[in-house]
């Protein structure tokens, strides 16, 4: 091989010439490549994205003739190292991703390899069929790499691995030759059949019999008893042999009902041993879990530990009678059966998600892969697992075993030391320990995800020399330039090489944010993305919001794993050069919404949006910054200004004069598509202090924060709210002021809480604004005076009662992770509760007006994210509010829908959940939409009013309108 990176500008040139399809050799594509789900790191020439088979071609073509190494990458979620290269990747997933034919009369479906899975199930289910593997990243993962990788996922007890239900591929070998691999010999390269025929009888006895053996090359399907199959053969070979660019795949009959039997067992070793013994009832699956990967085991039976064991049946009842037979015939503590499809999705997530979840201990000490899928024969699974922890503990190791207890395949996620040479070292002894006690139970290194970097030095343990030397000469057949995938399989680097943790500084880095969950260190943060790519789901579902803007534009720098990525190279230093003022890593965050949704859908709770704010806090300090930062970022002094001078009418009579407007606009960085929205004629603070208050009744007393959106845009939301509060029983005051140069009363006199409580109003502030555009000093000036403001009513028991969601999410975590260290931003975000919080904490009692209405919307990405709303769906159900509302972010999000260069993504995200839910909603439905933002975008694009919960049940209370002076007019808010 030649030096790659001196081949590199040659290289560039000749695949443009050659290729029709994407040639990137930028640092952003290099960086957003140079990792998968793995511990390994490899920093690619450049990446190409083929539009077909003749592309393909043509890349082998160039790169073989001047010794560059080729790496095929579907989803890039391989946990082994085997999706990274040194050469060019080839990307499958922009254009060679497609179903090119189904037939429910044979059950085959040709696919290519960057075919997502869920869109080939997509695709089978309405003719009752499926792929029957099916991975826990099942949603993002491809058919090639699936194929690359033989992977199999819950259902391989019924419905085997990914080699079992191939039927035929097309390969292109390094060399060019274009083969169609398949049973007796089919697609065979010159000499593989001669290398059978003289090691027959090492293929015959030198392979363990057992259902997960996924290590190595499966050269023993080329044995004549089992049908000579190429296609068979090639499956696991982890793109060392050919690249793929079509598969046949075959497909199997879904069960038209399912039910899961969730045995509580009193710990993970009975889990395990009893497994085995309920594979002849048929089951579906047989997944195991214990308590340590659970934190919160509410909706499970009892137990320390359980298996999910999935059947099916023609009818409901028949399904459930087969998962009822199951629970006869296990031995448990507890146990439950779940046919209700929506409480089996819940509790499937719960598993499908650990591959995340696992990589952090309870106590949040960061764990690993590197040894994810080991398989036993699943009658010794119960002894390995106890010989397993044993050596985890004679090692100063932890981890928390979960997988596919019916195959003897366990997935694990350790808390290997890897940043430090003592800490690498363990991590090889642990290794070869454990490989040698996984071969003890006649056992496979890899039982899912491959070898890759992380195994295949081991396994001359597992094979013998000789038969890793017979995989040597396979490769060889296949491809004598050894340009594919080297390092893996064959020839492996060493499994302590290459980790993708050596290049991060060791020091911590200087940041604003305090990252709690991460001991301060913004590195470590960084470090929480291990690649699983939940992020790139591009069908949303249920309720989920991440990741918005890769669901907008399908690139991986716009998904939470690719910004990841490019801060984890920013801090590396090696591809992206420039730190804190890297304009990839300003691009690729420029799209990112902040809304939050990672935080709480990403496994692994990345909060990108923390991590942008950090970013531009650097990126433009002591630098002019973008004009919207200006205009928007500075939004709460704007429209305090526009208050205090009383010129809201003019303001807005400016605003509607279109060339004033479209100057304004342009100046102020805001996108020429949207209206400026109208300021209120009165603020919501205004009307409070001209309002008549009659004496409250003893109820609890409740701060209702003022914030900008209420304050000035949308004061009907903050009348609705006193009115429903008052009803309630509740006593309603605002924050205390402070004025220039006096004390918070307003007259340097010191007064009680109560006292201060009844001052003046305004000019508290949760700094959203300047978080959003990482203006992190200006947002602590602004949090810093709020604490000074709010310290009278930090000294009551009353809780603050946020009418925004964005602003309730910005105090309930931004404030005290930016002032960490003062203990008021804690005490204030503790206190903080939404609305509907507020009234079934403080009003138990009370009960709201009965609305028997249909509601359709879009629950608030901030609320999913970080405040939840269990309270809120209480109390619509309590209110007659019946409906689910959907998922998603509305696109909008603060300032992001209003920027210039942002108006089609934003656009592009409401159409992904919000506007198909307002819709298709049944007529008479109530449009709900806590978010100023949620509701901007609906008027904007699609002339419908979401109204606030809080406006519903004023509505409902009686009082005739609740006055909003818009550019729509007044409008009545159950229309």
């Amino acid at each position: 091989m030649t030096d790659a990176a001196e081949a590199g500008p040659e290289v560039r040139s000749a695949l443009r010439a050659a290729v029709r399809g994407e040639v990137s050799f930028d640092a952003t594509a290099r960086a957003l490549t140079t990792m998968d789900a793995s511990n390994y790191r490899r920093v690619p020439l450049g990446v190409v994205a083929p539009r077909d088979a003749d592309d393909v071609a043509a890349v082998l073509e160039v790169c073989r003739t001047r010794g560059v190494p080729v790496v095929a990458r579907g989803g890039g979620t391989s946990i082994a190292g085997q999706a990274t290269g040194t050469g060019v990747v080839l990307d499958f997933t922009r254009h060679m991703n497609r179903l090119l034919s189904l037939d429910p009369g044979t059950r085959t479906a040709v696919v290519q390899p960057g075919l997502v899975l869920d869109r080939l199930q997509e695709a089978t289910a309405p003719h009752g069929l499926r792929f029957g593997p099916d991975p826990a990243t099942h949603s993002r993962c491809t058919l090639g790499g699936m194929i690359g990788n033989n992977s199999c996922g819950s259902h391989s007890v019924a419905w085997g691995t990914t080699a079992d239900n191939v039927a035929g591929l097309s390969v292109l070998t390094a060399r060019g030759e274009r083969l169609r691999p398949g049973p007796e010999w089919a697609g065979a390269p010159a000499g593989l059949r001669a290398l059978v025929d003289g090691e027959s009888a090492r293929l015959r006895t030198g392979f363990p019999d057992l259902p997960r053996r996924i290590s190595g090359y499966a050269l023993d399907a080329l044995l004549p008893e089992r049908g000579a199959d190429v296609a068979r053969s090639f499956c696991g070979s982890e793109g060392t042999l050919g690249v793929l660019t079509e598969a046949v795949v075959r497909l199997v009959e879904a069960p038209p009902a399912r039910a899961l039997a969730v045995l509580g067992y009193g710990d993970e070793g009975a889990a395990a041993e009893a497994a085995a013994g309920l594979l002849p009832l048929g089951p579906l699956t047989v997944e195991g879990m214990a308590a340590d990967l659970v934190p919160d085991p509410g909706g499970l039976p009892r137990g320390g530990a359980w298996l999910f064991v999935e059947t099916g049946g023609a009818t409901p009842a028949e399904a459930r009678a087969r998962a009822e037979a199951v629970v006869r015939a296990a031995d448990v503590v507890d146990a439950r059966v779940v046919t209700d499809p929506a409480g089996q999705r819940a509790l499937w997530r719960v598993r499908e998600d650990a591959s995340g979840t696992a990589t952090r201990m309870p106590d949040g000490t960061e764990a690993w892969p590197g040894w994810e899928d080991c398989a036993v024969p699943p009658a010794r699974l119960g002894a390995y697992l106890r010989d397993f922890r044993a050596l985890l503990a004679s090692h100063g190791l932890r981890g928390t075993p979960y997988g596919h207890f019916g195959d003897g395949c366990i997935h694990v996620r350790i808390d290997f030391d890897l940043l430090t040479d003592a800490g690498v070292a363990r991590f090889r002894r642990f290794s070869e320990e454990l490989a040698d006690l996984v071969v003890a139970h006649g056992g496979s290194l890899s039982g899912e995800h491959g070898d890759g970097q992380a195994r295949a030095e081991l396994l001359p343990r597992m094979y013998g020399a000789q038969t890793v030397a017979l995989f040597e000469r396979a490769k060889a057949v296949w491809d004598p330039d050894g340009l594919l995938n080297p390092g893996m399989l064959v020839r492996p680097a060493p499994l302590d090489a290459d980790l993708r943790f050596a290049v991060l500084p060791r020091e911590p880095v200087d940041v604003a944010f305090g990252y709690p969950a991460d001991g301060g260190d913004f590195t470590a943060a960084v470090r929480r993305c291990v690649g699983v790519a939940k992020c790139r789901t591009t069908v949303a579902a249920g309720a989920s919001v991440m990741c918005p803007s890769f669901r907008a534009t399908g690139e991986e720098e716009h998904s939470t794993r690719g910004r990841a990525r490019l801060l984890h190279e920013m801090l590396a230093g090696e591809v992206i050069t420039d730190g804190w003022r890297s304009t990839e890593v300003r691009d690729a965050l420029d799209l990112c919404l902040s809304c939050k949704g990672c935080r709480s859908d990403c496994p692994v709770e990345v909060d990108m949006a923390t991590y942008k704010a950090e970013f531009l806090h650097h990126h433009y300090a002591g630098r002019r910054r973008p004009a919207a930062h200006y205009a928007m970022g500075w939004l709460p002094v704007w429209l305090r200004w526009v208050s205090r001078t009383r010129a809201a009418a003019a303001v807005n009579a400016l605003a509607a004069v279109r060339p004033v407007a479209a100057v304004a606009k342009r100046l102020g960085g805001v996108a020429a598509e949207r209206e400026i929205p109208r300021l209120a004629g009165e603020t919501f603070s205004r009307w409070w202090r001209g309002r008549r208050r009659t004496p409250g009744d003893g109820g609890d007393l409740v701060v209702l924060w003022p914030d900008t959106f209420t304050e000035h845009l949308s004061p009907s939301v903050g009348r609705a709210a006193v009115r429903v509060l008052e009803a309630a029983g509740l006593r309603v005051a605002l924050p205390p002021t402070l004025r220039p140069g006096r004390g918070a009363a307003g007259d340097g006199r010191t007064r009680s809480p109560a006292a201060l409580l009844t001052a003046r109003r305004g000019r508290v502030c949760c700094g959203l604004t300047y978080v959003s555009t990482g203006q992190l000093d200006r947002a602590r000036a602004v949090l810093r005076r709020t604490l000074d403001l709010m310290e009278p009513v930090l000294a009551t028991a009353a809780p603050v009662v946020v009418l925004e969601p964005s602003c309730a999410a910005a105090l309930r975590t931004d404030l005290p992770e930016l002032l960490h260290d003062d203990p008021r931003a804690a005490a204030l975000a503790g206190r903080v509760l939404t609305f509907a919080e507020a009234l079934e904490r403080h009003a138990p009692d009370w009960t709201p007006p009965a609305l028997n209405r249909p509601v359709t919307g879009q629950t608030h990405c901030h609320q999913h994210a970080v405040l939840g709303d269990t309270a809120d769906r209480r109390l619509r159900a309590a209110a007659g509010l019946t409906g689910e509302l959907a998922g998603g972010c509305c696109g909008l999000a603060g300032n992001f829908g209003f920027e210039a260069g942002h108006y089609e993504v934003s656009v592009a995200c409401a159409r992904d959940r919000l506007l198909p839910a307002v819709r298709e909603a049944p007529d008479g439905a109530v449009v709900l939409a806590d978010g100023y933002s949620c509701r901007t975008q609906l008027e904007q694009l699609a002339g419908t009013r979401g109204r606030h919960l809080a406006e519903v049940l004023a509505e409902g209370l009686g009082q005739a309108k609740i006055d909003d002076t818009t550019a729509s007019g007044v409008i009545d808010p159950l229309t």
